[in-house]
């Protein structure tokens, strides 16, 4: 059975692009949010294998909506994305929970070698 991903981005563009990176990789991508807030309204309501979230966002950013998911599944699997290469926001996401990092624009590769070792 393929693993399903909530993919999280205020970036429809973005969405889109890691959407299409996971379905041409056997994933299932079964839902998206636009916001921290949305996002952690889908984990509760999808309980996805893994999710992938954006640290900038509106209404809620990525860190507490990766904290608030942590609080519903201490054990939950988040990949953090962003093109900031910001070393603190880095750091803020592993202290937080996150399982890895990837870094805007996405290389295919990299996001799939990242969700296969924390499915792993």
């Amino acid at each position: 059975m393929a693993h399903r991903i909530l993919v999280v981005d205020d970036a429809a563009f973005m969405r889109m692009m890691i959407k299409d990176i996971l379905t041409k990789n056997g994933y299932e991508v079964v839902g998206e949010a636009a916001d921290g807030q949305q996002a952690v309204e889908k984990y509760r309501e999808l309980h996805p294998d893994l999710v992938t979230m954006d640290i900038t966002m509106p209404e809620m950013d990525g860190i507490t909506a990766l904290k608030e998911i942590r609080k519903i599944n201490p054990n939950s699997k988040v990949i953090m994305c962003s093109a900031m290469g910001q070393q603190a926001m880095v750091i803020d996401a592993i202290q937080a929970g996150a399982k890895d990092f990837v870094v805007k624009p996405f290389q295919a590769d990299r996001v799939l070698e990242a969700i296969s070792k924390t499915l792993s």
